[in-house]
Parts: structure tokens; C-alpha cells; sequence
């Protein structure tokens, strides 16, 4: 059988459609209803749906009246303040292009990805470096005065036209700015039944920065597009803190990177949280000890995602359709999935491959800001391929083997970086753990752990030896402080091949 999912499509959205309007199509008749809390220990910062679509539509005036015109990118150097969500929406409404950036940036490197898109504006918060250029700088508190500006009318259109541009988080290599479409917000109506059962009467709180595409749609734009509340931590809130903000602010979701579970748990082995539902987890593979720590701690369950910035996620388990132990989940349904050989031929199932996307996906991006050949080169024939090597069950399950470029090669045997680890974070005291392929010699590489534990090499080798085939055990041992992450809390492999102990840059 071939390792193909086909489900009917999703139906067209609207020929006349703005995103900011369909994620606000609720909020007249909400207009009381709190849409945003900005939580800390302390208290919350409320918006109620009235408040939010006032802003918004009152930003968007505020941009038209400051010069800009339809079409304009607005870089967003913003913290996670309201301000954030108020300024992306109300670029898009108004027919602006925003592109959302992490607010840890330096000047060197915003300057840099700016270079690349040339943006009209920026809307900066305070303390947080911009980029060198000539640029319009719209400060977050004249951003907040345009509440009071008489909305804007929507700026209605094709919903394949571009919407707005977020850049890939750059692990591999420099950033690059991807453009999404207007109908990227619709399409995410496959991830409502088909990953978070989300409904109007869920309180969803996200503990991931506004920048990132993952907070932007599953934390903020998905359940206002439902009627829902989001609840966003406060600048300062740390990991240990988020429990008491899902208890006292009566959470029915908890949406986080699998790092951030983890954090909580060294803190709490039980955890009271009597409104909560169930968890999300996306950025990377959930390891199975800390999936299981947050079932025996909460008594929930977390169901995970795969996507990327070009397709947000499209791969999932959900409440009344859980994934098998193991795997990432199955494709939603209105999806097209594939996996592919190198040759771009669809493997059968079981196989490992390339997961690839339809390009008939409403969510799939139109493209790299400027990157034709780039962008060209992503797809094999009408697939979109991802880079994940993953195997497709004969049930449709998805299992997630790694990123083509992080895949390890031992003797010839390719061997998945999340198949070690999730064998090697069942040894006792080895803390986190992360596998890469080492390059040892000019024509010889190894498997290399690093871990957060106590735990010594001889334990781990022998752990190893007793889980794992001997192509698949780590060679070497190194004991991190941390192990590495990008903004976004996603392992960086990369910049742990380049910090190994004596084995600097990459195999």
C-alpha cells in the first residue's frame, strides 16, 4: 500500500476575503466577551472582543494615515505585549504585509533580515534593537493611540494574495522570510476538529512568543477565529510559574513546546489543574517519558502536531482521534500527504521517506520573499517536501524519524536522532539528551550524546547496549549544562555539533 493520504479538500473560502476579518468575525457579537488575557502571578491585563476589533481596525487606520499603502511590509519589533496581535491584525486588515520577529533579534541581525524585505515601517517596543535604514518607526505607544481612530474598512480580495511574511526560525542555516496568503487562516480549520477540539467556549493559554508562527495561530488567531479566549503569559513569566497561571486562570488547554513540559515537571511531580482538558505540543517530537510525565501528573493527555512555518501543522492526534504511542499523529482530515524517495517516487507504507504536502494545500506558503529558485526547488513535481524523514503506518499513522539534514549515518545504516534519544532519556540520571552524528576522523563519523544528568558514560554505554542495536548506540558521551535551543525552544543540533568538546563544526 503506498504511503499516500487523499481526504476531500477542504471547501473554497470566500473570492472577496481578508484574514483579519475572518478571525474577527465573532467579536460584535462577543463584543463583552473577554478575547485576551495577558496573565501574570500578579493579575491580567483583559481585552474584551470589542476592545480587540477597535484596536485592530483603528491600527489599521492608524498605518493608512502615517503614508502606508496596500502592499507595504511593516516589521513588527514587539515584545509579548497586546500591542503585538493589534498591530498584525490591523496591517492585515488594512491590507499591509506584517512580518512578526523574535524581539531577542540584535540590531546586527534584524538589520540584516530587514535588508532583505525592505519594510515600509516599524513598529518598535521599547528597549528592543531595530534595524539600520530609513524606515517609518511607529512607536508602540503611538500604536496604542490608534484605538481611538475610527476603524478601517477591510481591505478585501483574492485570498490567494499575500497576507504576510514570517521568517523560518534558521536553524539550518540564515533565516528566510516566507510569504503566507490570506487563505492560510482559513485552512487552519482543518487543525480545529483535527488536533485541538477547540470550541467557543475554550480558554487556551500558549506559552510561546507572539512571533512565533506557532503562538500566532494556535494561541492567538485560532480561537479568536472560534470565539475563544487566549491566554498569553506576561513578559518575565517562567516555566515553573505556568502552572498556577493554568489553575487560577481556569485554562482548558495548555499549548506548549515539548521543552517547556519538560520544565515543568523537574518542578512539580503533581499538578491540580481542574479545568484543564488536554495539551498541545508542536516545535519538535514530544519525548515519551515526558508525554507520560504530564499524564500521570495532570491526569490529561498532550496531543502533538508536525508542521513548519511554510504549512503550520498539518500532522496530528486530537482528542477523539488519538496517535498511536510513538508517532506524530495522522494527517488531517482535508489534507493531500505523501511520503516520498529521493527520486520523488511514493514509497510504500512503513518505509522511511520524505513527508511531502500537495501543493494544492489551502495552508502551503506561496513562496520565499524574493527566492523564485529557492522557493522552486522545494517542490518535486506537485509535492512540497518538507525535509522531515518520517514513515507513514498502515493505518496512516505518521512517525517522525528526524530532519533529513539531522539524520545520522552509522556504517551505513541511517539512523533517526529521535529514535536514541527516546531510548536514551529512559536511562536513569541522563537528564535531557540529544543525538548527533560526529565527525571523528576525515572519513569517519560516530553517534555522540549529550546530557543534562549525573549520569556517567559508562551507565549511559551499557543503557545503550541493552536498548539499542550496536549501529545505533552513541559512541560518545558529554555531560552539557543545557542543551542547546533556538528562540523558539526547539533543539538546535547544529550548535551542538559546533560546541562539542574538542569536535568543533559541523559533520
Amino acid at each position: 500500500m503506498r504511503a499516500e493520504f487523499i481526504s476531500d479538500p477542504l471547501p473554497a473560502p470566500p473570492a472577496a476575503f481578508n484574514m483579519a476579518a475572518y478571525v474577527l468575525a465573532h467579536a460584535e457579537r462577543l463584543s463583552d466577551k473577554m478575547a485576551m488575557q495577558i496573565v501574570r502571578p500578579t493579575g491580567a491585563e483583559r481585552w474584551s472582543y470589542g476592545r480587540l476589533l477597535a484596536a485592530v481596525r483603528g491600527a489599521g487606520t492608524g498605518f493608512l494615515r502615517a503614508g502606508l499603502e496596500p502592499g507595504d511590509r511593516v516589521l513588527l519589533r514587539l515584545g509579548n505585549t497586546p500591542e503585538f496581535p493589534v498591530a498584525f491584525l490591523g496591517a492585515i486588515a488594512a491590507g499591509l504585509l506584517p512580518v512578526p520577529t523574535s524581539s531577542q533579534l540584535t540590531a546586527g541581525e534584524i538589520t540584516k533580515m530587514a535588508a532583505q524585505i525592505t519594510p515600509r515601517a516599524v513598529v518598535a517596543g521599547d528597549g528592543i534593537a531595530l534595524p539600520e535604514g530609513d524606515a517609518l518607526i511607529i512607536p508602540e505607544t503611538e500604536l496604542r493611540g490608534f484605538e481611538a481612530l475610527p476603524p478601517c474598512d477591510y481591505a478585501m480580495g483574492d485570498p490567494n494574495r499575500p497576507a504576510y511574511l514570517i521568517y523560518t526560525s534558521g536553524t539550518s542555516g540564515s533565516p528566510r522570510a516566507v510569504i503566507h496568503a490570506h487563505r492560510a487562516v482559513w485552512a487552519r480549520q482543518m487543525m480545529h476538529h483535527g488536533w485541538y477540539g477547540l470550541s467557543e467556549a475554550d480558554r487556551l493559554l500558549h506559552a510561546g512568543a507572539f512571533n512565533w508562527t506557532y503562538t500566532l495561530g494556535t494561541g492567538l488567531m485560532d480561537p479568536w477565529s472560534v470565539g475563544a479566549s487566549a491566554l498569553i503569559p506576561g513578559a518575565g513569566v517562567t516555566p515553573e510559574q505556568l502552572p498556577l497561571l493554568l489553575r487560577r486562570f481556569d485554562a482548558t488547554i495548555f499549548a506548549a513546546a515539548p521543552g517547556i513540559y519538560r520544565q515543568i515537571l523537574r518542578q512539580h511531580t503533581r499538578l491540580e489543574l481542574p479545568k484543564l482538558r488536554h495539551g498541545l505540543t508542536a516545535g519538535e517530537a514530544m519525548p515519551e517519558p515526558v508525554r507520560a510525565g504530564w499524564n500521570a501528573a495532570t491526569g490529561t493527555r498532550v496531543y502533538e502536531a508536525l508542521g513548519m512555518s511554510e504549512c503550520s501543522t498539518f500532522i496530528s492526534g486530537a482528542p477523539d482521534h488519538p496517535a498511536p504511542a510513538g508517532s506524530s499523529g495522522y494527517p488531517q482530515t482535508g489534507r493531500r500527504i505523501a511520503v516520498l524517495s529521493p527520486e520523488g517516487a511514493i514509497v510504500a507504507r512503513g518505509a522511511p521517506g520524505t513527508l511531502a504536502v500537495h501543493r494544492s494545500d489551502p495552508g502551503l506558503f506561496l513562496g520565499y520573499w524574493n527566492a523564485p529558485e529557492e522557493t522552486a526547488a522545494r517542490f518535486q513535481g506537485d509535492w512540497f517536501v518538507t525535509g522531515d524523514t518520517v514513515s507513514m503506518a498502515e493505518d496512516g499513522a505518521i512517525y517522525y524519524l528526524g530532519r533529513d539534514d539531522d539524520m545520522m549515518n552509522a556504517g551505513g545504516f541511517r539512523v533517526s536522532p529521535i529514535e536514541v534519544e527516546s531510548a536514551m532519556a529512559q536511562c536513569a540520571d541522563a537528564g535531557e539528551v540529544a543525538a548527533i552524528e560526529l565527525r571523528v576522523k576525515a572519513d569517519a563519523s560516530v553517534i555522540a550524546l549529550a546530557h543534562t544528568g549525573p549520569a556517567t558514560p559508562e551507565a549511559l554505554a551499557a543503557h545503550a547496549a541493552a536498548h539499542l542495536a550496536r549501529y545505533k548506540q552513541p559512541r560518545l558521551f558529554a555531560h552539557v549544562a543545557a542543551i542547546p535551543r533556538n528562540p523558539n525552544g526547539k533543539l538546535n543540533r547544529r550548535a551542538l555539533r559546533e560546541s562539542w568538546p574538542g569536535h568543533g563544526g559541523p559533520t
